[in-house]
Parts: structure tokens; sequence; C-alpha cells
């Protein structure tokens, strides 16, 4: 089996760029616990996650968007298939700094898709070509390597590639609705000042686990456009064993 210099050269870059990106989601994901942990404190309004949210869709006009609970931890998310605003155990009916900071986030999602907010209709636009992308590129990739088809390959990357580009457009949808949801607290008096600071922590530490996701599907990204570069130079210098 061949081994070519662009594998090596791609294999040694992604081990040392992957030493920080790991550390960085693991700093990430070490913050929104923390953060969230930390700022698990009854806030002095007593403003409950789900009041928040409703506060956040009433004063943006919005009425039409269900608020209900969910089981597990931190598991809260709006879902645009049904309207729905899902906040969990921690959140729903806990008057916390960090429940009023992540049910005001989720609320962010929904007014984005009622008013229409550009980045997050451009993702869900491309969903379905990234869960294309998500499901068959891995195994094009290997198969292309296993087979020496720069074809297949290709195709995989190309493929790859789409969920790159997912990770990319959901950065400034996830910042947005943290801008909002703050916004809305600071407008709506929903917290106490000193307590607004606990919030915008909590929520910036959950960005940071988007950044993390996009660095590390950018860096697999380059490995296999290294891979594929170096595999075809050598092809066109006429192939060989190293």
């Amino acid at each position: 089996m061949p081994y070519y210099y662009g594998d090596f050269l791609a294999n040694n870059l992604y081990v040392l760029l992957l030493i920080p990106v790991l550390a960085l989601s693991a700093w990430a994901q070490f913050q929104v616990s923390g953060n969230f942990r930390r700022y698990s404190v009854s806030n002095r309004r007593r403003t409950t996650g789900a009041q928040a949210a409703e506060a956040v869709l009433r004063a943006n006009g919005v009425y039409d968007v269900a608020i209900r609970p969910c089981r597990g931890n931190l598991t809260d998310h709006y879902d645009p298939r049904d309207n729905t605003i899902y906040l969990s155990e921690s959140v729903y009916q806990t008057a916390t700094v960090a429940a009023v900071g992540v049910a005001c986030h989720e609320a962010g999602h929904a007014v984005q898709y009622a008013m229409g907010y550009g980045p997050v209709r451009l993702r869900s636009a491309i969903v379905p070509a990234t869960q294309l992308g998500s499901r068959c590129s891995f195994l094009l990739l290997a198969i292309g390597l296993a087979l020496y088809s720069q074809t297949l390959f290709l195709v995989g990357i190309v493929l790859f590639s789409l969920t790159t580009f997912f990770q990319l457009v959901t950065l400034p949808v996830e910042f947005n609705a943290s801008n909002r949801a703050i916004a809305a607290i600071e407008s709506g008096r929903l917290l106490e000042d000193d307590e607004v600071r606990g919030a915008e922590k909590v929520l910036r530490a959950a960005a940071l686990t988007y950044v993390a996701a996009l660095l590390m599907s950018v860096l697999q990204l380059l490995r296999f456009v290294l891979i594929f570069l170096g595999r075809s130079d050598r092809g066109s210098r006429g192939g060989g064993r190293e």
C-alpha cells in the first residue's frame, strides 16, 4: 500500500493543530457547566426561565410560540418544526440568573424565525444538504482512500465541506440570539444590573462551544484537502511508493 507524503503532512499538521482545538473545546465545556452552576442562584426578581422566555416573545410581538419543559440538563432548544421552545428542568420553572439567560437565548432563536433573520433562514435552507453530507462524506472519504480514487475522495470533501459551512453559518445565529437575549433582559428588567453580567457569562461560554465546533470541522476539512492535494501532486509526477 503506497504511503503518500501528502498523507504524512496532513496527519502531522492535523495532530499539531488538534491539541489546541481540543483544549479550547474542553475549556468551553468546562466554562458552560461551571458558569451555569455558578449562576444557578435565585434572581432577585424571582423570574423563572419560562416567564423570561415568554417576556422576550411578547416584547418582540411573537405570540404563537409554545414554551414547554423537557427532560435533561442543558437540553434547552427551540424547535422550528413545531414552533416550540423546550426548556430543561433546571431552567423551565427555576428562578435563577442562569435559567433566565438560557431561556432568553432560546426565545431569541424563536424571534429570529418569526422575523425572518437572514442567517437562520440560510441555515434552515441548507439543513437537508448538511444532513446528506454528514451521512455520506466519511463513507466516500474512506472508500476514496482505500481505492486510491481521487474522484470519490473529492466528492467526500465537498460533502464534508457542507457540514463545515453549516457550522460557520451557525455562529452568527447563536451570537445574535445571545445579543437579543441580553438586550431583552436589560430592556425588560428581567434581572438586576449585577445579575445581567452573570447571564452574559453563561451565554458567552455557550457561544464558545460553537466556535470550538467550527474550528474542529475546519481542521478536519483542512486535513482532507491536504491529503487530496498531496496525492494529486504525487499523481501528476508519475506516482510511486515512498
